[in-house]
């Protein structure tokens, strides 16, 4: 009789958590039609974890530069880990989570995340963490991120958050509830539609332009780990004309980069060399580049990587079936999208 009421017990546990375990997957966004870039972080496990260029930070690496064309064209084997508003401890914790997969020889952060010095917003905060895979790295920037109405548990058991989601849910929540949608190209998020730079606001006064305590620790952590970790670090400042670069900032990041022999590159600086042209490179008014525009940096950046002695690996066999499969997914997005413009054009 014990051993019935044992199983019974056990049995009723395992269905219980089962449910659970189904309702929970249901109920969590999967960033498919809205919010893709909510999908990103995750995107990255799937990959074969041998990049030499790692990108990490905010929209202004995800929507700027591609890794299509650092192949194609130098054979420079690259990922970027961006999501939506990444703060700089986000970027942190999430070099130290690549480090448990792989070591790039480069490491590439844009630093328009120096300007945050406290956690933000729990809606962006959850486009970077959720997608992390559960170790010490997660742990650390779910706590260094959380806002004071956010709950550590939540991001244990995410139905807790999100319980409440049953009138927002979709047919794509049950279709992707174990298999997610791909949204990028190895982190990059393409967009062929233009929305040429026009009035673009100046920034506003500011009553403190120093970058935070805060925000500097971290940067110096960044620093630090791939130094001991032979990683050469390439800060930059991608080519978005908003949100405002102060010349306050760029003081300060130059300063940072000569102090810790780092190369910088602000790409707003270089927009003659990379041959960019605003009325034609964006698609919402200068805050990203369309896919015109990353393509242009990318080819600028890539110059730079191979005098840094990143390697050609165009003649490794499995990393070129690997790239042609990628490089058929990137032509086919392009085509789509060229093809949905030239439709609701018609209309």
């Amino acid at each position: 009789m014990k051993s019935k009421k044992a199983f019974r017990v056990i049995a009723s546990a395992i269905i219980v958590f089962v449910c659970l375990f189904l309702l929970q997957r249901l109920l969590v966004p999967k960033y498919v039609s809205e919010i893709v870039e909510g999908a990103m972080i995750a995107e990255y496990y799937k990959e074969k974890m041998d990049h030499d260029v790692v990108f990490i930070g905010d929209c202004e690496v995800y929507e700027n530069f591609s890794p299509k064309v650092l192949w194609e064209e130098f054979g420079i084997n690259s990922y970027i880990r961006g999501s939506a508003q990444q703060l700089i401890w986000q970027s942190y914790y999430l070099l130290e989570d690549t480090l448990r997969y792989e070591k790039p020889q480069v490491v590439i952060f844009n630093v328009l995340s120096m300007q945050y010095n406290e956690p933000q917003r729990e809606a962006y905060n959850r486009m970077t963490l959720e997608g992390m895979k559960w170790s010490g790295a997660k742990v650390k920037s779910i706590l260094a991120s959380m806002t004071e109405e956010e709950n550590f548990l939540d991001y244990v058991f995410p139905i807790l958050r999100y319980h409440s989601r049953w009138s927002e849910l979709k047919p794509e929540d049950a279709e992707y509830m174990f298999k997610p949608h791909q949204v990028s190209h190895n982190g990059y998020y393409m967009r062929v539609d233009v929305k040429p730079a026009e009035n673009v606001p100046e920034g506003k006064l500011l009553a403190d332009y120093s970058f935070g305590e805060n925000a500097y620790d971290y940067l110096g952590r960044f620093t630090k780990l791939c130094k001991e970790d032979d990683i050469q670090l390439i800060l930059i400042k991608a080519p978005s004309l908003y949100p405002y670069w102060y010349d306050e900032w760029e003081a300060q990041m130059e300063e940072f980069a000569a102090e810790n022999d780092l190369l910088y590159i602000n790409f707003l600086e270089l927009v003659e060399e990379t041959g960019l042209d605003f009325s034609t490179d964006t698609y919402d008014a200068g805050l990203h580049l369309n896919l015109s525009g990353a393509e242009k940096v990318s080819r600028y950046l890539g110059r730079v990587l191979r005098e840094e002695g990143v390697p050609d690996r165009r003649g490794e066999e499995e990393l070129q079936e690997i790239w042609q499969e990628k490089i058929r997914l990137y032509e086919q997005d392009k085509e789509e999208q060229l093809h949905e413009i030239t439709d609701c054009a018609a209309r």
